[in-house]
């Protein structure tokens, strides 16, 4: 006996939905959000993940191993599930989630205890908790880098009069607008820096988005892309549910017609003609109105079964 269940393919989920398209600024607000909260969630899963398969499988051979690394896999799900909910909002779109493997109600404790261990969503739960930090850490360092220079751009009248210049102890040169040959004057450096902070400023989304769109692609390829696989495959299933339902009332109708119509046209043409047939002799005009009667009856069937035949003919047939 089978046991191990999977959802119904059209279980998995539902075709996409689109947002409408946020403000610039909101949407900043919700790329800025997800690549600093990402990377700490990256850390913390890739130190927890791999602490729990490095001695999940370093105690394998005294069974202990396997509890360990059925919770690794466990908690490299976690991490997924906030993954893909970060996901919509960022992606501006419903991503269905994949359909686990589960245990029959009736299995035994190992079968339970190895079916995430069967799920091939589940080490690709493990591979995003191992390979998200590599991608989440660059995106950070470029988004807060960006996010630093513009404001400190546009602050820079603020705080420029507070930093010590010049002196015997500073190097010739050390400040940005004499590197540039320009003169060190506290106007210089708050023109020069502003304009900085300006640049930076009106590239802040795009890059912010950008940054947000490169994390989450390696989220989307390898959460989702078998929930969006399973949906479409449920979506066919439905579809081929339907054209077959349809194909059943069809017949049913068409069943119906033929015994309403044709059908008893034919027992009534019969009889006309057993009437006939015996009439001949006795009475022979009226058998021959009857058999008037009973062509008349052959004509108007012949004619509801063509049209019958046209309702049911393929196109172009």
């Amino acid at each position: 006996m089978t046991t191990e269940t999977a959802a119904l393919p059209g279980q998995a989920g539902r075709p996409v939905a689109y947002e409408p398209r946020r403000g610039w600024w909101r949407q900043l607000g919700v790329d800025t959000g997800y690549v600093l909260v990402n990377f700490w969630l990256s850390v913390l899963a890739f130190v927890l993940v791999v602490i729990l398969l490095t001695v999940g499988v370093a105690t394998l051979g005294i069974w202990v191993g396997l509890p360990v690394l059925v919770l690794a896999l466990l908690v490299a799900r976690g991490f997924a599930t906030v993954e893909r909910r970060q996901l919509t909002d960022v992606l501006r779109r419903d991503l269905p989630g994949p359909v686990y493997r589960r245990a029959q109600p009736d299995a035994s404790l190992m079968r339970r205890l190895i079916t995430p261990l069967r799920d091939p969503q589940s080490w690709l739960d493990v591979l995003h908790a191992v390979l998200h930090m590599a991608v989440s850490i660059p995106v950070f360092v470029v988004t807060v880098v960006w996010w630093a220079i513009a404001l400190a751009g546009l602050t820079s009248m603020t705080w420029d009069w507070s930093i010590p210049y010049g002196g015997a102890d500073q190097l010739e040169n050390d400040t940005l607008p004499e590197l540039l040959g320009m003169a060190d004057t506290s106007t210089y450096r708050v023109l020069l820096y502003t304009a900085i902070g300006v640049l930076f400023a009106l590239t802040l989304p795009f890059v912010v988005r950008g940054c947000a769109l490169v994390e989450a692609q390696l989220g989307r390829g390898l959460l989702t892309w078998r929930g969006e696989a399973q949906a479409e495959i449920g979506r066919l299933s439905e579809g081929r549910d339907a054209a077959v339902a349809a194909e059943a009332v069809a017949l049913r109708r068409l069943e119906r017609d033929i015994h309403d119509g044709p059908q008893q046209r034919l027992v009534r043409l019969s009889m006309d003609i057993h009437r006939a047939e015996r009439m001949l002799e006795r009475d022979p005009a009226g058998a021959r109105t009857t058999l008037r009667e009973a062509a008349e009856q052959t004509r108007e069937t012949l004619e509801e079964l063509r049209a019958l035949s046209r309702g049911i003919a393929p196109a172009g047939a």
